[in-house]
């Protein structure tokens, strides 16, 4: 075992060329030079090695914040609607700003994540998350309550790229498709979480509840070390080889890992900018439309809406207390997406992302053909309570549909 390769092959021939980072976050693992940090803080390591699981979930707090915010809008609408006395179309646009803000931070966070790292990047993007909310629980008028939600909209928009990057960095191959899987279902945690919370709070204080998954994110990403590729990319070659043995601990050998990462690196920088005029190259644009593809179907599969405004949906339905129905909703969600978490390794993402499609095709024919009968038939027939159940029926299985494939396998991809 050695933290570095005595073979420098892996070192790429332009170390003068090498890109520095704008921001490092450090690390408290942080070793010294290369003979003398194996001596001196090998036991310091051992002592205090954070594994990738701890690792991950620190970081799922970004997710869960993501779920939080788009679990809001469903328990809070009525409540909202009648203090601020807004409109049905008031209140829809400040569900979707949270879209509009997660286009803009999704648009910059590459960027961001490139020059500061992943650790740096979810820090910036916690900030507007923590003070968006704050503005929503002290919302007096429209102008603050849309304010609040683009900024929240803006650090969702950082976490959902950042987060499966980082753990696509971190995990070990052959865990990569499970620990990836945790970014969705953090997001259907935040979900229920949201929905729960908004049964016994009302809007203010939810919203002041919001802030604490990215108030614990902030302090709690200074104890888990930065992506070892990132480092690995910035020219931090102690600080790489440091982080990844104390991912896979301090007895594993991560000779061979460490030359992986240094060649893939070093072909990297080699290669050359790519050009708009290359992505005419099958090598550049099938991966890139298989990835963008899946993503936007995800986006538009529907799922936003159903979520967003489960209540309002179940309601409509006849259920009698639609915030509970919403509840179990949520819980189911979690539930789905935790087999799919167990699932996406032994069954390849593939066969996962087919059944998932099928089954939030036909959920959504069965909710579409309830809700038309049930605009033919009277309220007090058998047949309209019966459109009822059945219209929730396809709610949830669309909901199961998504979270077993359509929703985490995407992310997973795009990682990839």
């Amino acid at each position: 075992m050695s933290f570095r390769d005595d073979n420098e092959e892996g070192r790429t021939a332009s170390d003068g060329h090498l890109k520095k980072p704008f921001l490092h976050t450090g690390s408290w693992y942080r070793m010294g030079s290369r003979q003398s940090s194996v001596m001196t803080s090998s036991q310091t390591i051992k002592d205090r090695s954070v594994s990738v699981l701890a690792c991950v979930l620190i970081v799922a707090l970004g997710p869960i914040q993501f779920g939080f915010t788009g679990g809001y809008s469903s328990p809070t609408q009525a409540a909202i609607t009648r203090d601020l006395k807004l409109s049905v179309s008031e209140f829809s646009l400040f569900g979707s700003l949270s879209n509009v803000g997660a286009m803009v931070g999704a648009i910059a966070s590459g960027q961001i994540a490139e020059y500061i790292g992943r650790k740096g990047s979810l820090m910036i993007a916690a900030i507007p998350n923590i003070i968006g909310w704050l503005i929503i629980s002290f919302a007096k008028d429209l102008s603050f309550l849309y304010l609040g939600r683009l900024l929240e909209g803006f650090g969702v928009g950082v976490v959902s790229y950042t987060v499966p990057v980082y753990i696509a960095e971190i995990a070990p191959q052959n865990m990569r498709g499970g620990l990836g899987s945790v970014n969705q279902l953090s997001v259907t945690i935040g979900i229920m979480l949201a929905y729960l919370l908004g049964l016994f709070v009302n809007w203010r204080m939810l919203a002041v509840l919001g802030t604490l998954p990215c108030s614990i994110l902030i302090p709690a990403l200074f104890f888990i070390p930065e992506s070892p590729r990132w480092l690995a990319k910035m020219g931090m070659t102690d600080d790489f080889e440091a982080s990844l043995q104390v991912l896979r601990g301090f007895d594993t050998d991560i000779t061979v890992e460490v030359n992986e990462i240094k060649r893939a690196v070093a072909s990297s920088n080699r290669r050359a900018t790519i050009r708009f005029s290359d992505l005419k190259q099958r090598r550049y644009w099938f991966p890139l439309m298989i990835g963008i593809g899946l993503l936007v179907l995800q986006q538009i599969s529907g799922i936003n809406g159903v979520l967003f405004y489960a209540s309002n949906i179940f309601r409509s339905a006849g259920i009698s207390n639609s915030d509970a129905a919403t509840l179990a909703l949520g819980a189911i969600q979690v539930i789905a997406t935790g087999i799919s978490t167990w699932l996406v390794d032994k069954t390849g993402r593939r066969i996962l992302l087919t059944v998932s499609s099928a089954g939030m095709t036909l959920s959504l024919a069965v909710v579409a053909a309830s809700f038309f009968v049930k605009s033919f038939v009277k309220d007090s027939s058998s047949l309209y309570t019966a459109m009822g159940i059945l219209s929730v029926v396809g709610v949830v299985g669309m909901v199961i549909g998504f979270s077993l494939g359509m929703g985490p396998i995407p992310w997973i991809i795009m990682s990839e």
